[in-house]
C-alpha cells in the first residue's frame, strides 16, 4: 500500500502553532508611517500638530503613572510577603521608571513650552486627562487583550505547558530515553526477527491533543496489542531507594494482518492537562487545554532538540483525533511512522552500499549520512 495512505490526516504544521515573530511590530511600522503621512498631507500648521502630539503623549504617561498609584495600593499591603519588606521594590514592580518616567518628563515640558505659559489651560488638560484615564482603570479597559496575554506567557515561558513539559524531560524523559536502545538492544537479541529495523528502536510518545490519554492502549485501539515490557532500569529518586522505570513493548497489526512491534506510551502530563480542564477550582476550559496542548508538544520538541543525550531515541506523535467514530485511526497513526522510519533505514543502507558496500556503519555514522528525502515528514522530531 502507498504511504501516502498513512499519511496523518493532519500534518503538524497545520495542527501545532509556531512561536509568534514580529509582524505586530512591523505592523506597527507600517501604521506609524501611513499615519504620519496622513497628518503631513492634512496641512495643519506644525504648533497646533506638536501640541496635540505632546498632549496625547503626556495622557498616556499619565494614564502609566495612575496605574502604577493604583497598584501601589494594593502592594503597599504586601511588601513582607512578597518584596522582602522592601518598598523600592514594590515601588519598581508597580512604575516602569527607566522608560516611563523620562518620557513623562520630556512630554510634559515639551507641552508646558508649547503651551505659552498659560497655566489655567494646562491644569484643565492635565485634569481631563486624568479623569480619562481613571474612567479606563475603573471600567477596566486597560487590561491587555487574550492574544497579548498568551504572548507574554509564552515570552516569559510562564504557560502551564512549559512547566509539564520541562518537568516531564527533566523527571523522565532525560532519564530513560539514553537506556532505551540498550533495552531494545537487548530484546532483539533474544527474539531476533520482532525488531529487525534498528530505526524503530526509539520511545514512541503519544501526544493527543485532546489530553484523552487511555490506561490501556488496548482499549484505545484493538490492533494495539501488549506483547511484554523491556528490561526495567533501578535507580535511587527523591528519596526512593530503588524507583522503577520500565516500557511496554506492543504489537501493531496492519491492515494485510502483518505485526510490526515497538515501543510506545502516552505523554502522561497530559493527563494533568485533561484533569485541570475537568476541575472547576482550576478554571482552565476546554480551549485552554488544546492551546496548552499544542505548546506542550511544541516546548517538548524544542527541549528534546537540544538534548544530546536524547538524541535519536525517540519520536514524538502527536494526533487530533477524528470527529468520526475511527476504530483503528491510532494503529494506523502508529504504523505511518513505523514505516516512515523503515524506509528511512532503507534509504540510508541503500545510499551506504552505493559509496562504499564493503563497510558496515555504526548507527551514529548512518545518522551523519542521512540525506534529506522529498517524502513528507510533518512529525519528525528526532532530526538533528
Amino acid at each position: 500500500m502507498s504511504q501516502e495512505l498513512w499519511r496523518p490526516s493532519h500534518p503538524t504544521t497545520l495542527l501545532i502553532p509556531k512561536a509568534r515573530g514580529r509582524r505586530a511590530q512591523h505592523a506597527a511600522y507600517l501604521l506609524l508611517a501611513l499615519c504620519a503621512a496622513a497628518l503631513y498631507l492634512a496641512g495643519e500648521p506644525l504648533v497646533h500638530t506638536a501640541r496635540s502630539l505632546t498632549s496625547h503623549f503626556v495622557a498616556l504617561q499619565i494614564g502609566v503613572l495612575l496605574k502604577g498609584i493604583c497598584y501601589l495600593a494594593e502592594e503597599i499591603f504586601h511588601l513582607q510577603s512578597r518584596y522582602h519588606s522592601s518598598f523600592w521594590r514594590a515601588l519598581s514592580a508597580c512604575f516602569p521608571l527607566h522608560w516611563h518616567g523620562t518620557m513623562l518628563l520630556i512630554c510634559g515640558s515639551a507641552y508646558v513650552a508649547l503651551l505659552d505659559g498659560n497655566g489655567q489651560l494646562l491644569g484643565f488638560h492635565l485634569g481631563l486627562a486624568s479623569l480619562c484615564q481613571l474612567l479606563i482603570l475603573a471600567l477596566g479597559l486597560h487590561k491587555p487583550s487574550a492574544v497579548e496575554m498568551s504572548e507574554m506567557s509564552e515570552r516569559s515561558k510562564q504557560n502551564v505547558a512549559h512547566g509539564l513539559a520541562w518537568s516531564y524531560y527533566v523527571g523522565y524523559l532525560k532519564i530513560v530515553l539514553p537506556r532505551v536502545k540498550k533495552s531494545m538492544e537487548e530484546f532483539s537479541r533474544a527474539n531476533p526477527n520482532m525488531l529487525a529495523c534498528r530505526e524503530t528502536w526509539k520511545l514512541h510518545i503519544l501526544i493527543p491533543l485532546s489530553c484523552d490519554v487511555y490506561d490501556d492502549l488496548e482499549k484505545a485501539d484493538s490492533n494495539i496489542q501488549y506483547l511484554t515490557d523491556l528490561t526495567e532500569t533501578t535507580l535511587p529518586r527523591a528519596g526512593t531507594k530503588k524507583r522503577v522505570y520500565k516500557h511496554s513493548l506492543y504489537t501493531i497489526r496492519d491492515e494485510d494482518n502483518k505485526l510490526w512491534h515497538c515501543a510506545v506510551e502516552y505523554a502522561t502530563p497530559l493527563q494533568s492537562l485533561y484533569a485541570m480542564s475537568q476541575d472547576e477550582c482550576a478554571a482552565f476550559s476546554r480551549e485552554n487545554r488544546l492551546e496548552q496542548a499544542k505548546l506542550f508538544y511544541r516546548t517538548l520538541e524544542e527541549i528534546l532538540k537540544g538534548s544530546k543525550e536524547c538524541a535519536g531515541t525517540y519520536r514524538l506523535i502527536v494526533y487530533e483525533e477524528s470527529g468520526e467514530a475511527e476504530t483503528h485511526f491510532l494503529s494506523r497513526d502508529i504504523l505511518w511512522h513505523l514505516r516512515q522510519q523503515r524506509h528511512e533505514e532503507y534509504t540510508v543502507y541503500e545510499g551506504n552500499q552505493l559509496h562504499n558496500p564493503s563497510t558496515t556503519l555504526s548507527s551514529t555514522e548512518l545518522n551523519l549520512q542521512i540525506s534529506e528525502s522529498d517524502l513528507p515528514q510533518p512529525l519528525r522530531s528526532d532530526c538533528f
